[in-house]
């Protein structure tokens, strides 16, 4: 249906929602319960780049047990998907947060002059792997030349850098278009499959019979999960990003000493998941999310040195046609600073 103005419907009661919300939060009796209640929250939009689930187990955590709320922010987990540029989101500064899953994305736009910069990241490692049977198994890179690699679209930018790293010959593997399910690799149509090593799917299904080798090991040192903001934000708001630092990573502590009880609260905000694939997930990439760099940095710590590294192999990739963006372009250590004695430092 279509509403005055070439709304949808849909449209149309969101506009009204957001209207009544403004109106009655400004009204005299909401500033009365807001003296009562203490000070009101500040509101943070905070754009992921794929559907609601297991990777926001430490911001859930965050959220459920009020960590947010002690640090007087009130965040919105939105999620993204196919259909949603987050990054524009956050550049047009509909968002106040953003995260991607991959920090290639990120060098990628910001090279492109998209305004944005990263804070913060999620995971130490990337968890993105190569996954083989033991009958025919790529052990070490070099051991996927002859191969058919099952490659889903997102994943093909990942896969070029483990072959330029490596060596490789586009021409010496054979890269076969496959979507996220097991099907080709269980009918032995493919060799090798990718994938994250928290991908539940992909464990089960293959069980004891698979190899992994992870593209970290493999030479190509990537983050995922970067949180970033606009230039401004960071710029005019480092108090605010401070503030969500601080928070979220005592909500990714809560979740490392508590992995139970944190797929549980995962589950409470996203009842669609499975408790039984998010509990032996969220222990997977809580050990990619603190490790021993986080012991030393805290969580969410980044080198500059692999950021440098990350440019040089996707500049070599050809994936930077306007300009090569230098480490200060991507990354800043400034949130982090501000905050590494609040940060948790365990892993």
């Amino acid at each position: 249906m279509v509403a005055p103005g070439g709304l949808t419907r849909r449209d149309w009661l969101k506009a009204a929602a957001g209207t009544a919300c403004l109106s009655v939060a400004g009204s005299p009796a909401a500033a009365l319960a807001r003296d009562q209640r203490g000070p009101a929250l500040r509101k943070i939009g905070f754009q992921v780049g794929w559907l609601a689930g297991g990777n926001q187990i430490g911001e859930v955590c965050a959220k459920r047990m009020g960590f947010y709320e002690r640090e007087e922010i009130d965040v919105n987990i939105i999620p993204g998907g196919a259909n949603v540029d987050g990054l524009s989101v956050v550049a047009s500064d509909r968002c106040e947060i953003g995260q991607l899953s991959s920090s290639p994305a990120l060098m990628i736009a910001i090279s492109q002059n998209v305004p944005v910069k990263c804070f913060a990241v999620g995971t130490q490692r990337h968890p993105f792997a190569f996954f083989s049977l033991k009958d025919n198994p790529v052990r070490a890179a070099q051991d996927i030349v002859g191969k058919r690699v099952g490659v889903p679209p997102t994943s093909l930018i990942l896969v070029r850098s483990f072959l330029a790293a490596n060596g490789i010959d586009f021409k010496d593997v054979s890269l076969v278009p496959i979507a996220t399910d097991m099907g080709p690799m269980l009918r032995r149509e493919i060799d090798v499959m990718t994938g994250w090593m928290t991908n539940m799917m992909i464990i089960r299904a293959l069980g004891d019979r698979r190899v992994e080798l992870r593209l970290w090991d493999a030479g190509v040192r990537l983050y995922a999960q970067p949180y970033y903001a606009t230039l401004r934000t960071i710029r005019e708001q480092p108090d605010l990003l401070a503030r969500f630092v601080i928070a979220t990573s005592r909500g990714w502590e809560y979740a490392f000493n508590n992995h139970a009880q944190a797929a549980d609260l995962l589950i409470a905000e996203y009842p669609q998941l499975r408790l039984e694939d998010e509990r032996p997930s969220a222990k997977i990439l809580l050990s990619y999310a603190l490790n021993e760099a986080t012991r030393i940095g805290g969580w969410g710590v980044m080198d500059p040195a692999v950021w440098a590294d990350q440019i040089e192999l996707f500049a070599r990739l050809g994936q930077f046609p306007l300009k090569v963006p230098r480490v200060e372009d991507v990354m800043t250590m400034e949130i982090l600073d501000a905050t590494k004695d609040q940060r948790p430092h365990i892993g």
